[in-house]
């Protein structure tokens, strides 16, 4: 019997990864890891070896809202390989991709920007803070209360109403006190943060909630810390720790949200808040919800520090 392939290329995040579409398989090269699209039913997954069968590759139409900032900068690149992005903020993002001038509290520019959308991403902020003290302005009141609690309402309301249910909330560890040695977990440690930072950013982790609860959405959110561009995250790594800061990699973010856009596209009415940090050993944050349900754990430390790992193997 004659066996018709036909070879498609996808290009993943860390590699270009072949797919034979047909009866066949596509290996990844020399098995290394190689990242999947979502693809009839299967979610994006990390899989070391062959891809059998016939996949029909779903790229996903996702709004970063605030999208030219650091994190947004730092994860563009890696996302816009898998699928089609567009970037609402208030300036233009570094990198070329689709860009609609407007706020996260304006509710006409939300819905331009969500329009044709199929799920999105948070990942603005205005007016941060570390979360070790209780010091603000009024105006780091006015703008994390803007950014992080009205425009956030005023995103999800706009998203639901529009049928886009899904999508990923950036929060940050400064919802927790940060002279914490260890992060238990998720739903044990307080939210204590000390400033109008974290003390918003809790809020709009209700929010997420009460959104999921009351209109059957799925929301993820992500309480990073440390984020950092691979130079950066090289340089942390090499120097002294910081209290309450765990640096992670540009590379390890990107695969989070990756993970988490697959991760909301099931079921309904789904909440859920994940540590994400370059903490590879646990030693410091308690990354198990992140691996058992994201099927996430840093991994940038085996290409930076591969003695340090083969020392913890």
């Amino acid at each position: 019997m004659t066996d018709r392939r036909r070879d498609s290329a996808v290009d993943g995040p860390f590699m270009r990864v072949k797919i034979e579409v047909g009866r066949g398989a596509g290996a990844t090269p020399q098995g290394r890891e190689a990242p999947l699209l979502r693809a009839q039913g299967h979610g994006i997954g990390f899989y070391s070896g062959f891809v059998v069968g016939s996949w029909k590759v779903e790229i996903m139409k996702v709004l970063l809202v605030g999208g030219s900032g650091m994190v947004g900068t730092f994860i563009t690149p890696y996302l816009c390989q898998q699928h089609t992005l567009r970037v609402l903020d208030v300036a233009p993002p570094s990198h070329d991709v689709e860009f609609i001038e407007g706020s996260i509290a304006d509710p006409e520019a939300l819905h331009r920007a969500l329009d044709g959308m199929d799920t999105f991403i948070t990942v603005v902020m205005k007016g941060g803070q570390g979360g070790f003290t209780r010091d603000h302005t009024a105006q780091l009141a006015i703008d994390n209360y803007t950014v992080n609690c009205l425009g956030l309402h005023l995103l999800l309301l706009a998203a639901q109403e529009m049928g886009i249910p899904r999508g990923i909330h950036t929060g940050t560890m400064s919802v927790h006190h940060r002279d914490r040695t260890w992060y238990a977990g998720e739903d044990d440690v307080p939210l204590d943060g000390p400033n109008v930072y974290g003390l918003t950013k809790g809020f709009a982790e209700e929010i997420c909630r009460y959104f999921a609860r009351e209109f059957s959405m799925n929301l993820a959110v992500f309480r990073i810390t440390g984020p950092s561009s691979r130079e950066r995250f090289i340089e942390r790594r090499n120097g002294p720790p910081t209290l309450g800061v765990v640096p992670t990699d540009e590379e390890d973010l990107a695969r989070a949200y990756l993970a988490g856009l697959d991760f909301v596209q099931d079921g309904e009415g789904r909440f859920e808040a994940f540590f994400i940090a370059g903490d590879e050993n646990q030693d410091q944050v308690n990354l198990s919800k992140a691996k058992a349900l994201l099927g996430w754990e840093p991994r940038s430390h085996t290409v930076l520090n591969p003695r340090r790992n083969a020392d913890h193997a």
